[in-house]
């Protein structure tokens, strides 16, 4: 097996099962004239954020790590009328192109976008009562993984899921004498998650156009 295979499967699934959108193409594309790294998820993988919230039927998301909007605008169209979605961004760069994405896909009155580290805006959505969310998105700098993981906890309820991206590393997640920064965060995320008997959680291996990587899910099965 290899990339080459792995991308020609999933332009097979994408052009099978997710149909043509002008919104998530010239988000893509917008994204990458502004420079912002090719990090955002694969079309496979914000459909499939976009119909587990759909499934949990969530009106009320929060993602920590906005980019350019892609993931934004999948999982805003799984909202009902009345949902609504908050999502974090660090970077001004990335905070505008995203902007930008999210207003041609008619989606501004349904998402708010917090300019900031999450690490400060996140207290600030518990100071003002913003959650209990029903489903957290965790796409962000790794390292701080298991800071976001302890605020998704803080802002969610019994029911919530928690979704957290890249969590296996091309492997590396397996390397217990790993000195990578990023690997370490989601080591420590995992472990405070298995540890958490607020949540139960798996995670799975992908491959695929974004190569191998993974993701967390996690249930919250009580309150704190």
């Amino acid at each position: 097996m290899s990339q080459v295979q792995w991308d020609a499967v999933d332009r097979y699934l994408g052009d099978l099962l997710i149909a043509p959108d002008p919104a998530l193409d010239a988000a893509l594309a917008d994204s990458a004239a502004a420079g912002l790294p090719a990090i955002n998820v694969s079309p496979m993988q914000g459909k499939f954020l976009h119909l587990l919230a759909r499934i949990r039927g969530a009106t009320n998301i929060l993602e920590i790590g906005t980019l350019g909007g892609y993931s934004t605008i999948w999982l805003a169209r799984a909202l009902p009328p009345n949902g609504t979605l908050v999502t974090l961004e660090s970077e001004p760069g990335h905070a505008a192109v995203a902007r930008a994405n999210i207003e041609r896909a008619g989606l501004t009155h349904r998402v708010e976008l917090r300019l900031g580290r999450a690490i400060d805006t996140l207290p600030q959505l518990a100071t003002e009562g913003r959650g209990p969310f029903d489903l957290v998105f965790i796409d962000a700098d790794k390292p701080s993984t298991p800071d976001y993981f302890r605020w998704a906890l803080r802002l969610t309820r019994t029911g919530s899921v928690i979704v957290v991206d890249n969590v296996i590393r091309n492997g590396a997640v397996a390397d217990a004498a790993s000195d990578d920064e990023r690997v370490r965060g989601i080591q420590e995320f995992l472990k405070r998650a298995a540890a958490e008997p607020r949540v139960t959680t798996t995670a799975i291996q992908t491959v695929g156009a974004k190569g191998y990587d993974g993701f967390a899910i996690a249930l919250v099965t009580s309150d704190g």
